[in-house]
């Protein structure tokens, strides 16, 4: 792209609002939903010390190099690659990222929808007073069902859409400093609220003391997804938000922020669930039904347990549009940059396209469920399963890939040093071992993650 299309470009307002947003990014279903859950079944606190592991090293090295990539370049993921690497086929890397963004939106939208909808089914009485058992037949019956979800996904993909057309500093910087700090208050009020339940101690000591023989491949290789899906690496977003940076901004301090505000987001949310569902003697290995199967019945087991209730899936709500912008942004911000598209049309055309997506992947949960595409090691899915494995498993993990050997073996670690060093203007003494773990640990390890993805080692 030329310069004057890149001096149009918007930028962010304020570092805060930078650190906020991309943090947002990061924070998302991924910790508030899939980290629990991967907590308890990889053991508790034995999961969280390999995780915390994979994000200081693996995480951390990753994001960096996204964020070099994309204030070097000043672009979107794909325009990104074309201009750091011209008439070559790296602009793939960033491909990876803008068709994963697509896909995982296509789900992402739908699971958001249903954080709006329990919210109301907790407010109204819907899920008090029940078994087990029920809890189960009515997350099932909702999800399967045809209208309900689609509408509450258009009211997520509405909201969604509506931050994204309103721009860099007037939608997503400014909606990012309501909702962060929200994040984190109702967290905290959720802690308090858990461990004071008695029994809570038991959950707290499942989260905090850690079997270290609980540690195997499978926790590991977990661990290190969950990391990747947490952090929103390999996608494209950080690429993305990187381009508003200026050239005087410190990337590398911006970096172990929003890492820091990610890890600690995860690690809060699974202090604010495990003391709860121990002190009502439920199971904290209930799988990706914990939230909205197990939680309910764990508010309605405590005092003041509707209030708790509808703090949290208000949470997860927020937790998950702050990501959702992000990852619309990714493929706004392509289609702006490569297409010249307004970025009203392209939030509004691509939104949609992406809803209508969503709209297939949440009909496959019920009346379409019996169409499915076998994939390796996962046997057969169904529409959404399939996106999500695909995203997650192929995309995500190969896009970090070649990221890393993007910047390892072509761009070279000495050119993303001086972006991160903002040309050696500040001095960051580990950077060059951040160059050896990004070209060679890096690499072997995200294959590591793929194979396992493909069930070809476990």
């Amino acid at each position: 792209m030329d310069g004057k299309t890149i001096a149009k470009r918007e930028s962010w307002a304020s570092r805060i609002g930078f650190i906020l947003a991309a943090a947002g990014s990061a924070i998302g279903l991924g910790n508030i939903w899939k980290f629990p859950y991967l907590a308890g079944q990889g053991g508790g606190a034995a999961f969280v010390f390999v995780y915390l592991l994979a994000v200081a090293f693996i995480g951390l090295t990753v994001m960096l190099a996204e964020f070099a990539i994309g204030r070097a370049a000043g672009l979107d993921a794909i325009g990104s690659f074309k201009k750091l690497a011209p008439r070559t086929f790296w602009w793939v890397t960033g491909a990876f990222g803008v068709l994963a963004a697509f896909m995982i939106l296509s789900f992402y939208g739908v699971v958001g929808g249903w954080s709006i909808a329990y919210i109301f089914k907790m407010l109204f009485g819907s899920l008090a007073n029940l078994s087990g058992e029920e809890y189960s037949n009515i997350f099932v019956n909702f999800i399967t069902g045809t209208t309900e979800p689609i509408l509450w996904q258009l009211v997520f993909m509405g909201l969604t859409i509506g931050i994204v057309v309103a721009g860099i500093q007037g939608g997503i910087e400014k909606w990012n400093k309501i909702l962060m700090p929200a994040i984190f208050v109702i967290i905290l009020l959720l802690i308090i609220r858990g461990i004071t339940l008695e029994g809570a101690m038991a959950g707290i000591e499942f989260y905090l003391k850690p079997d270290f023989s609980k540690i195997d491949g499978s926790v590991i290789l977990a661990a290190l997804g969950q990391a990747f899906f947490s952090l929103s690496l390999g996608m494209g977003t950080m690429i993305t938000y990187a381009s508003y940076f200026s050239k005087e901004d410190n990337l590398v301090s911006s970096a172990l922020t929003v890492v820091g505000l990610d890890t600690l987001a995860a690690f809060l949310a699974g202090f604010a669930i495990f003391p709860a569902v121990f002190a009502t003697g439920l199971a904290p290995d209930a799988g990706p039904g914990l939230v909205f199967i197990t939680l309910p019945g764990v508010f309605d087991r405590m005092p003041l347990g509707t209030l708790f209730g509808v703090a949290f899936f208000i949470l997860l709500t927020f937790a998950a549009l702050t990501s959702a912008i992000s990852i619309l942004e990714c493929v706004v911000a392509f289609v702006k940059d490569q297409w010249g598209w307004t970025r009203r049309n392209a939030a509004f055309i691509i939104g949609g396209i992406i809803t209508l997506v969503g709209m297939v992947c949440s009909l496959s949960m019920g009346v379409w469920s019996g169409f499915t595409v076998p994939f390796p090691a996962h046997g057969n899915l169904n529409f959404f399963d399939l996106m999500d494995v695909i995203s997650s498993k192929v995309l995500l993990t190969g896009g970090a890939l070649l990221i890393c050997l993007f910047i390892g073996f072509y761009w070279k670690v000495e050119n993303a040093i001086s972006e991160l060093s903002n040309d050696n203007k500040l001095s960051f003494s580990w950077l060059p071992v951040w160059g050896f773990v990004v070209k060679y640990i890096a690499p072997i390890t995200i294959l590591f993650v793929i194979l396992n993805g493909f069930g070809i080692i476990g």
